[in-house]
C-alpha cells in the first residue's frame, strides 16, 4: 500500500511542476510589440491579404483631403485610399499619434498617387519624424520599390510620435499608409549609447540571391523584427557572380535584439575565381555617417571547413573588417553571422567591396542606415503658447502651424523666428512676425509664455480687445509693433517694465487714457515710439494734454468724497422737507382751532376782570368800616 501512495504523490508533484513551469514561462514571455498601422483617408478599419494585416481607419491628422489612391508599386500595401495635403492648407501637415508606449520603433510611411488628379506631376516633398528630417523624395521615386516608402528607427519617450510632411512646391504630399512598429530597445545598436539622440534612416536593405521583394512576415520573421522590407538582388551586375540557395535549416537566427528571419540566410551571392570581388554601390548624401550591417551564412556546398573562404570588407577604398572567415566567426556551417561597422562618407556614393584573400566571396544580405542626430525640440510651453495664438488670432489655414515650430530647421513655421537656447538645449521663439496676415482675434495673457521674445510685429491686422498686461513680463522684448489694429482700453502700466524696449508702435488703434509715466519717460530718452491716431490717448508729445493726474488712491478717495457730499445733500433735503411739512401741519391745526381759542380767551378775560372787581370792592368796604380786630 505504501508504493501506490508514493507514486500518487510523485504524480501530483509532477503535475504541480508542470503547472508552475507553464505559469512561469507565460509570465516571463515577452509581450507582443506595439503596432499601429493607419490606412490614410479610410473611414473604416480594413484587413489586407495575404497576412490579414489590420489597418486602422484614418485618424491623428492635422489637415488634408481623403481621396482614392493609385498604388505606385507592388510592395505598397493594397489599400484604396490616401490623404493628400494641398499647399493651400499650409506647407506643413502632420499625423500625431498619442498613447504610444515608450520604446524604440520602426516608423514607415508609404506614398501614393491621387487617382482623380488630372496632372501627372510626381509629388516631391520632405518628411520628418519627431522634428528630424528623415528623407526628401527624389524624382522617379514611384518607379523604385525601395523608394515608395520612407523608414526610420527612432526612440519614442514622451508617449506620442509626430510624422510631418513638408511641401517643397512640387506637387501635393500624398500619404497612403503609416506604420509604427515597436522593435527591441537595443535593435541596431552600433555603439553603447547609439539609441540616445540618434535616428537611423534606412538607405538600402538587400536580400542577396533572392528573386522577389519580401517583408519580414513573408520570411516568417518574429514581429519584434519590425516587418522589414528586403529588396531582391540576384546579382551585383558582375557576369561571373552567381546566386545560390539551400533548404538546410540555418542556426543562430531570430535572436534579439534584431530578430533576423532564417529565410534571409538561405540565399546568397558568391563570386567566381575569375572575378573574385563582390561590389555594391549606392547613392548617399555626402558628409554623413552610415551604419552598415552585413549578413553571412556559409551555405556553399563547396566550402566545408575553416580557412577555405577568407575575405576583407572594404568600404570606399578603406579596409573596414579584415580576414572574414564565416565558418570560423559563426562557429559552423549553416549558421548566421552579422557584422556591423560605421563609416563616414564625404562623397555622394558608398561602395562595399568584398575582396577575397583565399577562395571567393559570399554575402546573404546588406543593410545601410544613415545616422541622423535627432533634433532638439522647441520648449513645450512655448509650443502651447503658439497654438493658443493660432486659435485666438484666427491664423489663416495657409500658414499651417503644425508640428514643431522650429524643427526640422529646413521648415520652421512661417512668422515664428527661432533661436537655440544652450541652457535648456531646446529651441525657443525669439520673434513673431505676423504683420498684414488678416488676423482678427484677440491677444491672450498666454503670450507671456513666449518669454524669449525679442520682437513682436502684429501690425496691419484687425486684432481687438485690450493689450495684455502680461506683455510686461517679457523682459527681453526690444520691439513691440501693434499699430493699425483695433486694440482698445488703456496702455498697461506693466509695459513700463520693458527695460530693453527700443521701438514701440501703438498708433492707429482705439486706445484711451494716459500713457504710463514709467513707459513715457523711458521712450522719450532712448526709444522710438508712435501713439498717434488714438483719440482717447494723452500724455505724450503729439497727443492731447491730460487733466490732473490722480493716483488710484486719490481717485478712490475723490469718489468716496463725492458720494459723501451727495448723501449729505440728500439727507439735508429730506430733513428740510420734513420740517416744512411739520410747520404746515401746525399752521393748519392752528387755523382750525382759532374760533374756539378766541372764545376761551374772552371767557378768561371776563373771569379775570370779575375777580379783580370783587377784590377791589372788598378792599374799599374794609377801609370804610375800619380795621378788623381778631381775638
Amino acid at each position: 500500500m505504501v508504493r501506490p501512495i508514493r507514486l500518487l504523490h510523485l504524480h501530483r508533484l509532477l503535475q504541480w511542476l508542470l503547472i508552475f513551469c507553464s505559469v512561469f514561462s507565460s509570465a516571463s514571455a515577452k509581450h507582443a510589440p506595439y503596432a499601429m498601422r493607419i490606412n490614410c483617408g479610410a473611414r473604416h478599419d480594413v484587413h489586407t491579404a495575404p497576412t490579414n494585416t489590420l489597418w486602422y481607419r484614418d485618424f491623428g491628422y492635422t489637415g488634408g483631403i481623403p481621396t482614392n489612391a493609385s498604388l505606385p508599386s507592388y510592395v505598397s500595401p493594397h489599400l484604396d485610399t490616401l490623404r493628400y495635403f494641398p499647399l493651400s492648407e499650409g506647407p506643413e501637415n502632420c499625423y500625431v499619434i498619442k498613447n504610444v508606449p515608450k520604446g524604440r520603433y520602426s516608423v514607415r510611411i508609404f506614398f501614393g498617387s491621387v487617382v482623380s488628379k488630372s496632372d501627372d506631376l510626381e509629388p516631391l516633398f520632405d518628411i520628418s519624424v519627431e522634428g528630424t528630417l528623415i528623407t526628401s523624395l527624389k524624382s522617379g521615386w514611384s518607379n523604385e520599390d525601395e523608394q515608395v516608402f520612407a523608414e526610420a528607427q527612432v526612440l519614442l519617450a514622451d508617449g506620442s510620435v509626430s510624422i510631418c510632411f513638408h511641401s517643397t512646391g512640387h506637387g501635393d504630399p500624398a500619404i497612403l499608409a503609416i506604420e509604427i512598429l515597436q522593435i527591441d530597445d537595443k535593435a541596431y545598436q552600433f555603439s553603447q549609447h547609439s539609441a540616445q539622440g540618434v535616428i537611423l534612416r534606412t538607405v538600402s536593405r538587400l536580400s542577396c540571391g533572392d528573386g522577389r521583394p519580401k517583408f519580414g512576415a513573408d520570411y516568417g520573421g518574429d514581429p519584434w523584427g519590425g516587418d522589414r522590407f528586403w529588396k531582391p538582388k540576384k546579382s551585383f551586375g558582375q557576369s561571373a557572380d552567381s546566386a545560390i540557395s539551400t533548404e538546410t535549416s540555418i542556426k543562430q537566427v531570430s535572436k534579439p535584439p534584431n530578430f533576423y528571419p532564417a529565410g534571409l540566410y538561405e540565399r546568397a551571392i558568391v563570386s567566381s575565381s575569375s572575378q573574385p570581388d563582390l561590389e555594391y554601390t549606392v547613392d548617399v548624401d555626402p558628409n554623413r555617417n552610415y551604419s552598415i550591417w552585413l549578413h553571412f551564412a556559409e551555405i556553399d556546398l563547396r566550402i566545408t571547413g575553416v580557412g577555405q573562404r577568407v575575405f576583407d570588407i572594404i568600404i570606399n577604398g578603406d579596409i573596414a573588417i579584415e580576414e572574414v572567415d564565416v565558418i570560423k566567426l559563426s562557429g559552423d556551417r549553416y549558421a548566421a553571422l552579422v557584422l556591423n561597422t560605421t563609416v563616414a562618407v564625404s562623397g555622394r556614393s558608398l561602395t562595399i567591396t568584398l575582396r577575397p584573400t583565399k577562395g571567393n566571396a559570399i554575402i546573404c544580405a546588406i543593410e545601410i542606415f544613415e545616422i541622423l542626430v535627432a533634433e532638439s525640440k522647441t520648449l513645450p510651453d512655448e509650443v502651447k503658447a503658439l497654438q493658443t495664438l493660432k486659435s485666438t488670432l484666427g491664423l489663416p489655414v495657409r500658414l499651417g502651424w503644425n508640428g514643431d515650430p522650429c524643427v526640422p530647421q529646413q521648415h520652421p513655421w512661417s512668422g515664428a523666428d527661432c533661436q537655440f537656447d544652450k541652457s535648456t538645449s531646446r529651441w525657443v521663439i525669439d520673434g513673431l512676425v505676423l504683420d498684414n496676415q488678416g488676423l482678427k482675434g484677440f491677444l491672450q495673457d498666454d503670450i507671456s509664455k513666449l518669454r524669449h521674445l525679442q520682437s513682436i510685429n502684429l501690425s496691419g491686422n484687425n486684432i481687438h480687445g485690450p493689450i495684455p498686461s502680461s506683455l510686461g513680463a517679457i523682459t527681453s522684448l526690444e520691439v513691440l509693433d501693434l499699430s493699425y489694429n483695433s486694440f482698445n482700453g488703456s496702455i498697461p502700466e506693466t509695459l513700463g517694465q520693458l527695460t530693453s524696449l527700443q521701438r514701440l508702435y501703438l498708433n492707429s488703434n482705439s486706445l484711451s487714457g494716459r500713457v504710463p509715466a514709467a513707459l513715457g519717460g523711458r521712450l522719450l530718452h532712448r526709444a522710438s515710439f508712435n501713439f498717434t491716431d488714438n483719440h482717447g490717448l494723452c500724455g505724450m508729445p503729439g497727443l492731447r494734454t491730460c487733466g490732473p493726474h490722480l493716483t488710484v488712491g486719490a481717485k478712490i478717495g475723490l469718489a468716496f468724497g463725492v458720494l459723501g457730499v451727495f448723501l449729505l445733500i440728500v439727507i439735508c433735503s429730506i430733513c428740510c422737507w420734513k420740517r416744512r411739512q411739520n410747520i404746515l401741519r401746525a399752521q393748519q391745526m392752528a387755523a382750525r382751532e382759532a374760533p374756539y381759542a378766541k372764545k376761551r380767551t374772552n371767557l378768561s378775560q371776563n373771569i379775570q376782570l370779575s375777580r379783580h372787581h370783587n377784590h377791589h370792592g372788598q378792599s374799599r368796604t374794609a377801609a370804610e368800616n375800619g380795621p378788623i380786630l381778631l381775638s
